[in-house]
């Protein structure tokens, strides 16, 4: 649970990196990437102090979400089944399953998008192989292969930083607005601090991290760790350095999406963006070429590592629920069900483009249903963090439990803000 204690032993850096990373550069996914350009071209530098302030949120409640899978050996799913009634988790990956299938729907809607405006061609077709190349690698590669390939995915989002170099960035006005918190009391701020939070702060992250926890003691032998409580250190730290640098990457990468769309987009005066690939191309007649075809390509690589994600953490969810046999690092034949949730997760997503669905109106239904789901999902996760009864020995440290309370309440107040808005 990210504690305080140093580590019996010691590892390389890069060999900690795993489950945590993924999931921060999972974050970037193409529908995130479009509301952190929204926000850059609506309002330039002056809202990049939410990123910072969102910080320390996320990492407290992904690292809860990490804790609960390495020390109980259970995914999310699967301890809502055994401490709570059986409603709460039927409630919970109902949502988890819209939530996601919308928002793998949009994704791959912008990867087709954005290779149409590299090459040409249909974005439809795109996004159908997209979604079965997605579908493929991720059933048929073996977990060990898997994870460095996710691995090796997130420097995509380097993109983001190459178009930050290429324009010319007034960095005294970008540093300022991520230093002092600047904000204005109407809908048109309101809307974009609650699109910020619930694109940064999303459910299916904490399916996902606790049950690539759980797959990595199963990878390395390891029991789940509250067996030997005594014993955990090591592992606990490793659990608390890659999530830091995870949620640490994402949100670098989120701030240089702001700063490059606030340079290019909201100087020359675009301040409406709804989608990834519409922001790429606003960027050609004002950035060149080589700008646009970096922000595309980028879009590509963060939908190949987020479609993954999404379906994975569907698949964990809904495998826990009914008692299936789950895992990445079983083979298909040993975990059919599992497998196949993950196929109908995102070819489902890909039926999305066949339909007369309103991708900017679906994902914001998504954004509403993960709202609904996230804050008492975390009150509750918060909730068996602190438990002896769930954690034995190793629950949440106070400060984690303090913050992912606060997480909680802040969360609370942007879903109401944006039901009510």
């Amino acid at each position: 649970m990210l504690p305080d204690e140093p580590p019996r032993r010691r590892t390389s850096f890069l060999r900690t990196l795993g489950p945590g990373l993924i999931t921060g550069a999972a974050d970037d996914d193409p529908s995130g990437i479009a509301t952190y350009s929204q926000v850059g071209a609506q309002f330039g530098y002056t809202l990049g102090w939410t990123i910072p302030f969102s910080y320390p949120l996320l990492v407290a409640i992904q690292g809860i979400s990490a804790g609960i899978g390495a020390v109980t050996g259970q995914g999310i799913a699967q301890n809502l089944r055994r401490h709570y009634p059986p409603w709460v988790i039927r409630f919970a990956v109902l949502l988890l399953l819209v939530a996601n299938f919308i928002n793998i729907g949009a994704d791959l809607a912008a990867m087709g998008a954005a290779l149409r405006l590299l090459v040409g061609g249909s974005q439809l077709f795109y996004a159908i192989v997209f979604g079965l190349l997605c579908t493929g690698l991720e059933i048929l590669i073996s977990y060990r292969r898997y994870v460095t390939v996710l691995k090796w995915l997130t420097l995509s989002l380097f993109a983001y930083v190459a178009v930050v170099l290429a324009v010319d960035v007034p960095w005294a006005a970008a540093l300022r607005g991520v230093a002092i918190p600047q904000f204005v009391f109407d809908s048109d701020h309101a809307m974009a601090l609650v699109a910020i939070l619930g694109t940064t702060i999303s459910p299916y992250l904490f399916f996902w991290q606790a049950g690539e926890e759980v797959e990595e003691l199963h990878r390395r032998h390891l029991a789940r760790l509250g067996t030997h409580p005594r014993a955990a250190g090591a592992e606990l730290a490793r659990i608390r350095t890659d999530t830091l640098f995870g949620m640490g990457f994402s949100h670098l990468i989120a701030l240089f999406v702001i700063i490059a769309t606030a340079a290019t987009l909201h100087a020359n005066g675009i301040t409406q963006i709804e989608t990834s690939a519409q922001a790429a191309e606003a960027l050609r007649p004002i950035a060149g070429e080589f700008t646009f075809a970096v922000f595309a390509v980028g879009i590509i690589g963060t939908g190949m590592l987020a479609v993954p994600v999404l379906a994975g953490s569907a698949a964990y969810a809904v495998a826990e629920m009914f008692r299936w046999p789950e895992g990445l690092d079983r083979r298909p034949r040993e975990a059919k069900a599992f497998y196949a949730t993950i196929a109908a997760a995102t070819l489902g997503g890909v039926a999305l483009s066949f339909t007369a669905l309103d991708p900017i109106r679906a994902l914001y239904w998504s954004a509403v249903i993960n709202g609904v789901l996230a804050v008492p999902l975390m009150a509750i996760m918060v909730m068996m963090a602190s438990s002896p009864r769930v954690m034995g020995r190793l629950t949440a440290p106070w400060w984690m439990v303090l913050v992912g309370g606060l997480t909680v309440l802040v969360m609370a107040l942007a879903t109401i803000g944006f039901l009510v808005l």
